[in-house]
């Protein structure tokens, strides 16, 4: 696990160091995505992405609905209601494969999205953690998944200069 990775390392590093000189901030990733112009700009392209999917899903089923009322209405022929009921069968089926690889495609793009911008995160990180003089600048992971760091001080929170450096790599 991440945690256990993190402590590992610290285990290795710390007894190098004197407690005096090892410094340590924290950050929050998702903010900086949450907060930077590429951060926002990427999560807008994302939700555009997933938003023209909608739409042709959203077709879909209005197509689907139409089919099912046509079938109901009690104005066709016993072949032509079979042919309907053939086709909304059709329909249905494509339907549903058409929402399972629109849902894979979405899941991909922000996988992708969460790969590059991690990346780019961490160069950020690095810089500023450089500028400023750190050892090690850490993740505090998120309330839904797991909450790597449970107390810092708030001086030690490194998530406003990470956005600006971000920012500034990232135009």
């Amino acid at each position: 696990s991440l945690v256990g990775a993190v402590v590992l390392w610290l285990a290795m590093v710390l007894p190098g160091l004197s407690a005096e000189t090892f410094k340590v901030a924290v950050m929050d990733q998702q903010m900086v995505i949450e907060q930077s112009k590429a951060g926002k700009r990427a999560v807008e392209e994302l939700k555009s992405y997933s938003m023209a999917r909608q739409k042709i899903v959203n077709a879909d089923e209005q197509e689907l609905k139409e089919l099912q009322e046509a079938i109901q209405d009690g104005k066709l022929t016993d072949s032509a209601k079979q042919e309907k009921q053939a086709q909304l069968q059709a329909k249905a089926e494509a339907y549903q494969r058409r929402v399972a690889d629109f849902r894979r495609e979405v899941q991909q793009k922000q996988r992708e999205m969460v790969i590059e911008y991690s990346k780019k995160i961490q160069l950020a990180a690095q810089a500023v953690g450089e500028k400023t003089g750190y050892d090690a600048i850490i993740d505090k992971g998120i309330e839904s998944a797991v909450k790597i760091v449970i107390y810092h001080q708030p001086e030690l929170d490194l998530t406003g200069q990470v956005v600006k450096e971000f920012d500034r790599q990232n135009k």
